[in-house]
């Protein structure tokens, strides 16, 4: 295949600009933060399921506590009570009977008020777990929103950086004969279309050409269309070439 040299040299700056095009669109399908939102997402999870945990346990101790709390206003009520009842009889049995029903309840009043400060504290415990639980949750929630506010300007940036390098393609690939951009096309797909041979290496894989392939190249007519024989790309030849 023939094509100008001038041609030729211009599939530089379109490999150039398609190299940047893969690069923006890289950068706006995988965003560096994905991987942390990720992370943060399933992280955000687990803390829910761990704060869902530890409601539960605080909600069961407020129970308790209601009910211990229950507890102590009967046996106040019934000890107001036999203390009144205490005060207005004059049999002393019965006297008997209510000072031993009084001394029982004093005993039962302070069991449960021990355990009325023991449900207490547990729950202050609980409370101050739920509080953790739920500053740790908006923590990871912050980053979040910070990353994901980030990814979404990267993202905006790449794809606006896309749109100018395509314009650029094509203002480049409206300068080339479209035989020889369909040739860089068909070899594009399957890596570089084109690279500059220099001082002997193909700048596209690096490969050093043996002799016998520099012999052909300088052989070959300056409108003459070469390849690499390691990579395929189209070989454009200047005068940094070493030919």
């Amino acid at each position: 295949m023939k094509a100008n040299p001038a041609h030729q040299r211009v599939l530089l700056d379109i490999a150039d600009v398609d190299q940047r095009i893969a690069r923006a669109e890289h950068e706006r399908t995988h965003p560096p933060q994905a991987a942390r939102i990720s992370e943060l997402v399933a992280a955000r999870a687990e803390q829910l399921r761990e704060l869902t945990a530890f409601s539960g346990a605080r909600d069961d101790i407020k129970a308790e506590l209601t009910r211990v709390e229950s507890d102590v206003s009967l046996a106040e009520q019934r000890r107001d009570r036999d203390a009144e009842r205490l005060s207005a009889t004059a049999n002393p049995k019965d006297a008997v009977a209510l000072e031993q029903e009084l001394a029982s309840l004093a005993r039962r009043l302070s069991d449960l008020e021990d355990l009325e400060l023991e449900v207490m504290e547990r729950l202050e415990q609980a409370e101050s777990a739920v509080a953790a639980q739920q500053a740790l949750i908006e923590s990871t929630t912050q980053e979040g929103q910070t990353l994901t506010a980030e990814a979404k300007a990267q993202v905006a940036s790449a794809t606006t950086a896309g749109e100018q390098l395509a314009r650029d393609r094509s203002a480049f690939s409206d300068s080339v004969a479209p035989s020889l951009m369909t040739e860089y096309d068909r070899r594009a797909v399957r890596g570089i279309g084109a690279a500059l041979l220099r001082r002997g290496t193909c700048e596209g894989c690096r490969m050093v050409l043996s002799g016998t392939d520099m012999n052909r190249i300088r052989q070959a007519e300056p409108d003459e269309v070469v390849s690499c024989p390691e990579c395929g790309c189209i070989l454009v030849r200047t005068e940094e070439s070493g030919l």
